[in-house]
């Protein structure tokens, strides 16, 4: 089932290939104003336009992707968005999506404040490193793991942070960010119990 997309977010992918994709779209309401951090060719954004009528607007640091987004009609500029929102007022947006980038960014921190001052809401999914399969793999090998969810060597992967869902909850937790909903994902499969050993992805709605 498309694993291999989930952590690589930057080849070009169909929506079928991100079950995160769907769930995004289930929470996005109609008409809303939503910025995607990190957005590759805008397939997303492209995607709630046509769907539920957004007024999109997409920040990415790669020039190509910038122009194909651009040729699919969606709003996007070139931009790292480790630098931060600055142009952007406070809750400037209804939702600020983060789709498989926080673990490529270098301050997923202040990425996730950024993120919570624009928007009235975040959306982040990421690939889940508590996956049974990197936990074998570690144990087997005792090397950096490779598997589906995640193919790269250590060294020529864009992941440079790697974290579990409990990672994430945690940090919530820490830095006082309300989680208002979970999803957890096997494939396009709803994960309920175990998510951290289960579930390859992870989408979190914060208020």
């Amino acid at each position: 089932m498309g694993q291999t997309a989930i952590a690589t977010p930057h080849h070009h992918v169909s929506l079928a290939e991100r079950p995160d994709f769907h769930v995004i779209g289930e929470i996005v309401e109609p008409g809303s104003r939503v910025l995607d951090l990190g957005c590759g060719e805008g397939e997303l954004l492209a995607w709630l336009v046509a769907n539920k009528r957004v007024l999109a607007r997409g920040v990415e640091i790669s020039p190509q992707q910038v122009r194909r987004a651009i040729g699919r009609g969606v709003s996007v500029y070139q931009g790292d968005i480790d630098e931060g929102l600055a142009d952007y007022p406070d809750k400037a947006f209804d939702y600020v999506i983060l789709s498989q980038t926080l673990q490529e960014t270098r301050s997923p921190l202040q990425v996730l404040r950024e993120m919570l001052r624009v928007g009235r809401r975040a959306i982040i999914s990421f690939p889940n490193f508590g996956h049974w399969t990197v936990r074998v793999a570690m144990l087997v090998n005792g090397q950096a793991p490779k598997t589906k969810l995640f193919p790269y060597n250590w060294y020529n992967s864009p992941n440079i942070h790697f974290l579990s869902i409990n990672d994430f909850e945690d940090l919530c937790r820490e830095h006082k960010f309300p989680i208002e909903r979970r999803y957890f994902l096997a494939g396009a499969r709803h994960v309920r119990a175990l998510p951290n050993l289960v579930a390859q992805t992870a989408v979190f709605l914060l208020g």
